[in-house]
């Protein structure tokens, strides 16, 4: 099982690495108003992080998530992502 590791690099930028067979580092960046829409501040935008990589790697391996990108980008790539994430939030 992959470990999920989050730095916080400013106020929208986080670096996650995942910890796997293939390790691999994403940066990612979470506007405030995208995680409020998505947890309505019931999670830090860490946990929201943790999360959305956990669906990810239910759906694809690590070195499939694109290295750099907008935390709402995953939501092009899986529609059900957002209510998936907002029911983490309960």
């Amino acid at each position: 099982m992959a470990t999920i590791s989050i730095k916080k690099l400013d106020d929208v930028t986080f670096e996650v690495v995942i910890s796997a067979a293939k390790p691999s580092t994403h940066v990612v960046t979470v506007k405030a108003d995208y995680a409020t829409k998505l947890v309505g501040g019931k999670l830090a935008t860490e946990e929201l992080l943790r999360h959305s990589f956990e669906f990810l790697l239910a759906r694809e391996s690590n070195t499939s998530i694109l290295r750099s990108f907008d935390l709402s980008v995953i939501a092009r790539y899986f529609p059900e992502y957002e209510q998936v994430i907002g029911k983490a939030a309960q």
